[in-house]
C-alpha cells in the first residue's frame, strides 16, 4: 500500500516477471538470440530513473529475495499478477513460466496471482495443457504473445485465427475470462507487425464475456488503439511500458499517452503494471501519484487525473478485473444510483468517449 497526503493507494501489479535469462538457460547454438533478447529488454531498463539501474549480470535473474523486497517491500505493492512468457525456441526451460511463477505463488499465496499462457499452434497437447494450468493454478487469466516463435518454423500468430478461437472459447469454459495481449513495442528478435492489434477489435467483438487488457496500449500504435478501445467496452489499457518506458525518459510521449488513453478509454478501463524486473515498481508508483497532465496549451483538451483517477488506475481496476479484496480504508465512495432513463436517453453518453468525463 502507497499512502500521501492522507489518501491510501492500493496498489495491484497486474503485469509483472520472474524471468530466468541466464547463460545455463540459453539453448545450444541459439544463445545469440536468448541474449539479443535480455539486451533488448536491459535497452528499456534505462529508460529508469539513472539511480534505480541494475548492472546486467544481475538483470539476467533476479533471486527470489531480490524480487520480494523489490515489489513488495520497497514497492508498495499489495498483490501482483505473474504474467508468463515462454520464449523456449531460446531459452531452454522458458524464460518466465507458469510453473516458475507458482513456485513463488506456492510460497507466498497472499500475494501473488499467476496467469498461465496458450499458444495455439500447440494444438491438442496446448489444450490439455491449459486445462491442467487451469486447475492446479486456478486460473482466471492468460498472457498471449502472438509473436512468439515456434519449433514449427511460425513466427506469430493471430487472436482471430480458428485454432485461437479454440483456446479462447475453452478459456470461458474454465472460467478464464481476463485475456492479456502484448499489444506493443517489440522486443528482438521478433517481428513488430506479428504484435499488430488488427485482430483485437473482432475478437472483442466475437467474445463480449471476456476481458482483453491490451497490455503496452498498442506502442507505438497509440492512436489505432485509442480509437479502437473505445468501441470495445471489454478492452482494457495495460499501462505497463507506458508508464516504465516513457514518464522518467519521455515525459511529453507520457502525457499525450496518457491524454489519449484518458480520453476514449477512460479511467475505468487502465490497469497499471510496472513489468517488474524490467523496471521496480517504487519509482513508478511515487512518480505516477504525483504526475500531472501538464499546463501547457497542447495538452489543454485532455483530462485532468484526481486522485481517484489514480487510484482507480493502480489498483483498483485490476482488483476488480480480478476479485481482490480491497480493504476498506482504499476503496471509493460508491456512485449514486443512475435514475432509470427512457428509451433512446442513453445514446447521448454512448456518443461522448469514455475519457472525456473523466
Amino acid at each position: 500500500m502507497y499512502e500521501k497526503n492522507g489518501e491510501k493507494y492500493f496498489v495491484v501489479d497486474s503485469h509483472m516477471h520472474f524471468w530466468d535469462a541466464s547463460r545455463e538457460n540459453w539453448v545450444e547454438g541459439r544463445e545469440d538470440l536468448a541474449k539479443g533478447w535480455i539486451d533488448c529488454f536491459y535497452g528499456y531498463h534505462k529508460l529508469a530513473p539513472e539511480e534505480t539501474h541494475w548492472d546486467w549480470e544481475h538483470y539476467l535473474k533476479v533471486s527470489e529475495a531480490d524480487l520480494m523486497k523489490d515489489v513488495f517491500e520497497d514497492g508498495y505493492v499489495d498483490k501482483a499478477i505473474f504474467q508468463s512468457t515462454y520464449l523456449k525456441y531460446w531459452y531452454k526451460n522458458g524464460f518466465n513460466t507458469v510453473e516458475q511463477n507458482g513456485s513463488l505463488l506456492e510460497r507466498h499465496p497472499d500475494k501473488f496471482i499467476v496467469n498461465g499462457r496458450f499458444d495455439p499452434r500447440d494444438g491438442e497437447a496446448g489444450m490439455r495443457q491449459l486445462e491442467e494450468d487451469a486447475r492446479r493454478w486456478n486460473l482466471r487469466g492468460v498472457k498471449l504473445y502472438t509473436a512468439e516463435w515456434h519449433e514449427n518454423g511460425s513466427r506469430g500468430w493471430k487472436l482471430t485465427d480458428p485454432e485461437s478461437y479454440r483456446f479462447l472459447e475453452k478459456c470461458r469454459e474454465l472460467g478464464i475470462t481476463n485475456i492479456h495481449a502484448h499489444k506493443g513495442p517489440t522486443i528482438w528478435p521478433l517481428n513488430k507487425d506479428a504484435f499488430s492489434m488488427e485482430d483485437v477489435d473482432q475478437t472483442a467483438t466475437d467474445f463480449p464475456d471476456l476481458n482483453f487488457i491490451i497490455e503496452h496500449a498498442g506502442i507505438p500504435r497509440i492512436d489505432d488503439f485509442a480509437y479502437m478501445a473505445v468501441q470495445e467496452p471489454n478492452v482494457y489499457a495495460g499501462l505497463s511500458v507506458v508508464i516504465g518506458a516513457h514518464m522518467h525518459a519521455r515525459p511529453k510521449s507520457f502525457a499525450k499517452f496518457m491524454g489519449e488513453l484518458l480520453f476514449w478509454v477512460g479511467e475505468d478501463r487502465m490497469t497499471f503494471g510496472s513489468d517488474y524486473n524490467i523496471w521496480t515498481p517504487k519509482w513508478q508508483v511515487e512518480g505516477f501519484v504525483d504526475w500531472q497532465m501538464p499546463d501547457d496549451e497542447a495538452f489543454s483538451d485532455y483530462p485532468r487525473l484526481t486522485t481517484a483517477t489514480k487510484k482507480k488506475i493502480l489498483g483498483l481496476n485490476a482488483a476488480k478485473l480480478y476479485g481482490i479484496e480491497v480493504p476498506p480504508e482504499c476503496r471509493l465512495p460508491e456512485p449514486p444510483a443512475i435514475p432509470q432513463q427512457q428509451p433512446g436517453e442513453q445514446l447521448a453518453d454512448e456518443t461522448t468517449p469514455a475519457g472525456a468525463q473523466a
